[in-house]
């Protein structure tokens, strides 16, 4: 009993102040195995059980039971009785996979952070020794486990989409490879195929014959379902993105579920009562205040080559009429090649140029050999790259969300379009929410400012989080959701999830945002 309120004390110490020296989960699992209290919590059958029934069940959470030593776990408990020197072993065993585990569920079986360079999501601290000998103590294996779990109704509804792709039959469709042009009324063969597959997805009733070949009404309707779940044009036509779609198995569903459900694991537990959060693969953002989904707004995001980062920040203030400074990579790639051929560039673009003293330099004066010697800076308006207005928020990529200049980029299904950045479509609401004071930023009054074409920085009040997303498959009112996977990250993933990786780290490019 005294063992068990010094524990007690030490978790209260551990919620209440922190933990500013965090241990690997092998440190973790070598303190508690020199604990002799630990060790001997495990002669307790129903502590020993609980934790393999528990483990046995980690397929449910896209885990692999082999990877907390399940079979040799089996083993143990089979000869516990009549094998008594092999107890110490068994207990020890129990001791790492559990620690391994409740880790796992806790934080991801994958650190984010030693695969990409541009995922900032910080490591949430657990002290699982502290956390495994109270659960002995109580007999609660079980309960603890499941309270390390993510809570996030996304997360649960992904487990249901995992057991509901895991009881769909097997299917051995052959690739649908076709150049043909359908039209509505028109007949081929290729409508079969197309029809088996969208049945076998329950976007087109079982009842439509496949033995009908005509490209009628109740097809239509089936395509743009499922191209609905897809994230696709919502044509109904039979386009070279449906049919890439349409081609995807149900193994690589399922490993594009399994996939997400890791990457909820890396989230915080709580996003915040209030937030932006932008989904990268869907390209939208969702505005949420008070846990309730007021709007959403299209955005474009960063190219495969010129990612944009994920991470977790707190929008600090929002700038109306912002100025844009030149970026290195843009002033490469762009600025120097347009410039040499017409000095006409920078009155054409409205980009000043500074010296290392701050001092304008006239374009005449400018060369092409120096130009990395100068500071290019855009003047405000509605020109501007940036356009009327900018979110920022702490992050350590230099990012950040903002109005544009190529509004048009909007209309378009593919908006991995930037260099980094988020950008949003009419951004102007957004930020009247955001400010949340009528009196003094109504929309008339965020009007006057713009047309000012002032810089003006305001200080959001109201605390909003802001969360960059990857996540390439959900489960939503009964329907499964995929997204193109834009920055080809799901098969990596799926591989090292599975113990299949063997290549090099990950890597990633990144420039701040034209």
């Amino acid at each position: 009993m005294k063992y068990l309120s010094i524990i007690v004390f030490g978790l209260f110490l551990y919620i209440g102040c922190g933990n500013s020296n965090p241990k690997s989960t092998d440190e973790y699992i070598n303190d508690a195995l020199k604990n002799q209290e630990i060790q001997e919590g495990w002669g307790i059958k129903e502590n020993r059980i609980n934790l393999i029934e528990a483990i046995k069940n980690s397929e449910n959470e896209g885990l692999l039971p082999e990877d907390y030593q399940y079979s040799k776990l089996l083993e143990f408990e089979k000869k516990f009785d009549s094998i008594p020197e092999s107890r110490e072993e068994y207990h020890q065993l129990l001791t790492a996979s559990y620690i391994k585990y409740l880790s796992d569920l806790k934080n991801g079986k994958i650190n984010p952070r030693e695969i990409y360079r541009d995922w900032e999501i910080e490591k949430k601290e657990i002290q699982p020794d502290t956390i495994l000998a109270i659960a002995l103590q109580k007999n609660r294996i079980d309960s603890t486990l499941e309270s390390h779990k993510p809570k996030h109704f996304t997360y649960l509804n992904l487990k249901k989409a995992l057991a509901l792709i895991k009881s769909m039959p097997e299917e051995n469709f052959d690739t649908i490879v076709t150049k043909e042009k359908f039209k509505l009324g028109g007949k081929s063969e290729t409508i079969a195929k197309i029809k088996e597959r969208l049945r076998y997805w329950g976007d087109l009733s079982k009842d439509d014959t496949l033995a009908n070949t005509v490209f009628n009404t109740d097809l239509k309707n089936a395509l743009i379902k499922f191209q609905n779940r897809h994230g696709l044009e919502s044509d109904g036509a039979i386009g070279a993105m449906t049919l890439k779609a349409l081609n995807v198995s149900k193994e690589t569903r399922k490993q594009q579920i399994i996939t997400n459900l890791e990457r909820w694991r890396w989230y915080p537990a709580d996003l915040g009562n209030s937030f932006l959060g932008v989904n990268i693969p869907n390209y939208y953002l969702f505005l949420v205040d008070n846990k309730d989904t007021i709007n959403k707004y299209r955005v474009v995001v960063g190219t495969p080559k010129r990612k944009s980062p994920i991470l977790s920040s707190k929008i600090s203030n929002i700038v109306f009429n912002p100025t844009w400074t030149v970026p290195p990579t843009i002033i490469k790639e762009d600025l120097v090649p347009d410039a040499t051929k017409s000095r006409s560039y920078f009155s054409k673009t409205r980009i000043k140029i500074f010296n290392y003293k701050n001092q304008e330099i006239s374009p005449s004066d400018w060369k092409p050999s120096d130009a990395n010697k100068y500071r290019y800076v855009q003047e405000p308006g509605y020109n501007n790259s940036l356009g009327v207005v900018k979110i920022n928020f702490p992050n350590n990529h230099l990012v950040y969300m903002h109005d544009t200049n190529h509004r048009d980029y909007f209309v378009y299904n593919y908006r991995a379009l930037s260099s980094g950045c988020v950008r949003i479509e009419k951004p102007l609401p957004l930020v009247e929410y955001l400010l949340k004071n009528p009196r003094r930023y109504s929309s008339i009054k965020i009007d006057t400012i713009v047309k000012t074409k002032k810089t003006q920085a305001v200080k959001v009040d109201c605390e909003f989080q802001v969360h960059f997303q990857y996540f390439t498959a959900w489960y939503k009112k009964g329907q499964l959701q995929f997204r193109n996977d834009v920055y080809g990250l799901d098969p990596d993933l799926y591989l090292r999830l599975t113990n299949q990786f063997s290549s090099d780290v990950v890597s990633s490019t990144r420039v701040i945002d034209k």
